[in-house]
């Protein structure tokens, strides 16, 4: 399930792969995740949020194995996922990584016949790329209510 987008320079050796994540990848993903964490990027995922995750999670990884995205389908329902904990490291943004740890979520997502796929997002045109919309066809919104402190 690999779709990477090739580099700038047409050179045709893609820059990066998606994979699946796999258990040895737990520790760093766990490292990787902590300054996206630390900047209320995304929420704390604990190991075992992550281990319970695992077979429904991507990795981009570079030709080292270095992990520089991650993103996680999360299956509420046969109707219902979302993508969650969406990361890209610094430094590797703006070069399809983003997009084609999304489009591995709803290929998945379609592999398991699942009928709506939701994000909650600030990369709005990201995921507008990818065809998500604000409104579901018969004008189907999400609304939201927090019911926390944002501190």
């Amino acid at each position: 399930m690999t779709d990477p987008a090739l580099p700038a320079d047409g050179s045709g050796e893609p820059p990066f792969r998606i994979r699946a994540a796999v258990r040895d990848d737990l520790s760093t993903l766990s490292e990787f995740l902590q300054p996206f964490i630390d900047a209320e990027q995304v929420l704390r995922r604990t190991i075992d949020e992550l281990v319970y995750l695992l077979t429904t999670s991507f990795v981009a990884v570079m030709p080292d194995g270095t992990i520089v995205g991650f993103a996680t389908l999360e299956i509420y329902s046969h109707k219902l996922a979302e993508i969650r904990s969406l990361t890209v490291a610094p430094g590797h943004q703006g070069r399809g990584i983003g997009q084609g740890l999304v489009e591995a979520c709803i290929a998945l997502a379609r592999e398991k016949s699942i009928y709506e796929v939701m994000a909650v997002t600030a990369a709005e045109s990201l995921f507008q790329r990818c065809g998500f919309d604000a409104a579901l066809p018969g004008q189907k919104k999400a609304l939201f209510l927090q019911t926390r402190d944002e501190n």
